[in-house]
């Protein structure tokens, strides 16, 4: 039986404490648990949670040391995590165990230092604090889940159960990970890279000098649009342009148009039931396979995936 810590900081998201235990005791093989799972905390006893809920914790740090997989859920409490935690945490690491953290959990994996130099994510509303205060870590803001060797992590809420399934998978296989997401009435195991569905975050805008151009270009997306095109309708030389889109808006011109095309497309497979080759044209992407490839690295889905997943309107 594979043996799961989970760490709880307080003051304790109670929603991302409960998630391992449910998930993985639904987890049978050949008809016997596959794994069991202990809650701990550096102080035993009643823990401060983010509800007015109180939760009750009996195991102590100890219960690290024979664990198999370590995992620390989310938690407000985002800087000056107790020393003993962060102790447990790095022998834990030392020995070569699994070391995961469910949304803002990353932050206490962060401060023990298992995060320098791998990938990483947390829970997008906090990515900016994040990315601020641990440079050295490679975040990725906009999945769902990474692992990075024996260390994983995960986005917010929801995101905890695909990376207790995604564990699953690698422990026990996709028939028994696929069971459990049946049992809690969940989306089946999700790939790490898909997005977490917010829109991207852009960096904001510090000027309108271009806002009529980039106007004109919204209503023009499926045309074959290029630089010069943008510089004539601005009135103004293709390296103005570029420098002045920069300042605006942090992205170049085709970068942005590139997002605009995306977002399009997204909208199109969400409210229309359009063929994928003309969703592609409309939003000036051009191909069904230019289309797959970019919708596969905004949203870690392909197109018919995606409108699978986001239809707002049934397809007649």
């Amino acid at each position: 039986m594979h043996r799961i810590a989970v760490i709880a900081v307080p003051p304790v998201t109670t929603f991302d404490l409960s998630i391992p235990e449910l998930v993985f005791a639904e987890v049978k093989v050949d008809g016997a648990p596959g794994y069991e799972v202990v809650v701990c905390t550096a102080d035993p006893g009643q823990v401060r949670t983010s509800t007015p809920l109180a939760v009750v914790i009996r195991h102590g740090l100890e219960a690290v040391e024979d664990a198999d997989t370590v995992m620390v859920t989310g938690t407000y409490s985002r800087e000056n995590t107790d020393p003993r935690v962060l102790s447990v945490l790095r022998r834990a690491a030392a020995r070569g165990r699994r070391v995961a953290s469910i949304c803002s959990g990353a932050f206490v994996l962060a401060q023990a230092g298992l995060l320098d130099g791998r990938d990483a994510t947390t829970y997008w509303t906090l990515s900016e604090e994040f990315a601020r205060r641990f440079p050295a870590v490679n975040l990725r803001p906009d999945v769902l889940y990474v692992e990075d060797g024996p260390i994983l992590t995960s986005a917010g809420l929801a995101a905890g159960i695909d990376l207790c399934l995604h564990i699953i998978r690698t422990d026990y296989g996709a028939a028994v990970a696929n069971a459990v997401a049946r049992l809690a009435v969940v989306a089946p195991v999700r790939p790490g890279g898909q997005a977490q569905f917010i829109t991207s975050p852009l960096p904001p805008e510090r000027g309108t000098s271009l806002a009529l151009t980039r106007a004109w270009v919204l209503e023009r997306l499926e045309d074959p649009l290029t630089l010069a095109d943008l510089a004539a309708h601005a009135r103004t030389s293709v390296r103005t342009l570029t420098r002045r889109f920069r300042e605006e808006t942090g992205l170049s011109p085709l970068q942005w148009l590139l997002h605009q095309r995306v977002d399009r497309a997204r909208e199109l497979l969400e409210t229309t039931g359009l063929p994928v080759d003309q969703v592609a044209r409309r939003s000036g992407l051009g191909t069904p396979d230019s289309l797959r490839q970019h919708l596969l690295r905004r949203a870690g889905l392909t197109p018919s995936a995606y409108r699978a997943a986001f239809t707002r309107t049934p397809e007649r």
